[in-house]
Parts: structure tokens; sequence; C-alpha cells
């Protein structure tokens, strides 16, 4: 073979090889009919059918339950929050994702002690705070178990407790033992994620979303 001809040999290789080797992590975000909005290694992409996209990540079908991706010549069917990560890859990233809701806010669905709670985020609140009906739902002991504290509300000085919240999760992150606040009254409207929770997390303030990564 001449010099020319492995040249050329080499370059076709290098065009048609799948750089797909090079992924680490892939999020399923939505789905649709043919179509798949993913996150690859953190950089938002439109998945089409049989077109790769730049990192050779290839879309196979796809519909509003379930796609099909190839990664790397294997394929998987993932379904929406599913992810791929490689088997090379670093420790995978615990994540979750705060949209902001009509108001502007950072909000969210999450759990408490594995019961389901609308969370608000703040920065501004020193603990995950919540009033005296939201705590009896979750089974919050804080008359008994609690610390009587004053806390510092919009409304003024109110009385409260300090609890210690078995388990916290937002998206995939959950944490354990975290302190929390127990306000008497109707305030606040929802559970404030204060930063006994955001504290323990990095955040990134992407305008329309807040990226969080738990810390290891």
């Amino acid at each position: 073979m001449t010099n020319r001809c492995l040249l050329i040999c080499l370059l076709w290789l290098s065009l048609t090889a799948s750089p797909a080797i090079g992924v680490e992590r892939i999020v399923v975000e939505a789905l649709f009919a043919d179509k798949a909005m993913v996150s690859i290694d953190g950089v938002r992409r439109l998945l089409k059918l049989n077109k790769p996209s730049p990192e050779g990540v290839l879309l196979i079908s796809a519909s509003s339950k379930q796609a099909v991706i190839e990664v790397d010549g294997k394929r998987d069917t993932y379904q929406l929050g599913g992810h791929i990560s490689s088997q090379f890859s670093k420790p995978e990233q615990v994540t979750a994702k705060v949209w902001r809701d009509l108001a502007g806010a950072y909000s969210t669905v999450g759990t408490i002690n594995g019961l389901t709670v609308n969370f608000l985020v703040d920065t501004g609140a020193t603990a995950v705070a919540m009033n005296t009906s939201q705590a009896k739902r979750l089974g919050v002991q804080y008359r008994y178990k609690g610390k009587p504290i004053m806390v510092n509300t919009a409304n003024g000085v109110t009385k409260g407790y300090e609890v210690t919240l078995d388990r916290v999760q937002v998206g995939d992150i959950t944490l354990r033992r975290v302190k929390g606040f127990v306000i008497e009254g109707s305030g606040p409207g929802r559970v404030l994620l204060g930063m006994s929770f955001l504290n323990r997390v990095k955040m990134d303030d992407q305008g329309d979303v807040l990226v969080l990564e738990k810390r290891f």
C-alpha cells in the first residue's frame, strides 16, 4: 500500500469512527415522537432519528414514553430521566434541576422523610422551614423532639422549633439529618428549601434553571 493510500485510509477511519467513546454521561430530559432532548456531558442536544450528535450519540427510535439510544455501538432503551454512563467515566454526578415558576422563583417537588412536599428555594432561610400544619402532615414531632426557638420571619419574630429531618430529597439528591425549623402559624405557604440543605450541595444558577449537585 502506498503512503498516499495509507493516508487516505487513516483519514477515512478518523472521519467515520464514532467519538461517543468519550461520552461520560447522558441524561434524557424530554421525549417526543422521533426526537429526544438529552444532556450529553452537560451540553443539551436535540437528537433526531439516525442523525448522530457531534459527540457521536445516535437516536434509533423515540416516543413520548421511551427512546432507544446508541452510544459507542451499544443500544439501550431509556425512559424520561434515565441516564447512560460510560463504564470508564468518573464517579457519577448526583444532580437535581430546579426550574423557575411563573412568579420567577425556583420551586420544585421533593420529599421530606419520604412524603411529597412543594419546595420553594430560599437562600435567605437558615434551614428547611415549614409551618405547623405541614410538619404534622410530614410526621415531624416538633413539640416532643424539637428545641423551642424564636424565628425571624417576614412578619417579625415568631415562635418555632428547631428539628432534625431524617431525610430530605430533591431530584436524585438525598441528604440525611438536615436541620429544619417548624414555625407556628400558617406561614410559610410552601416549605422553604433553606441553607441547611443548600450549603451541602453545589449550586449553578443558569438563569431559567438552578442546577444542584451533591457534594461527596
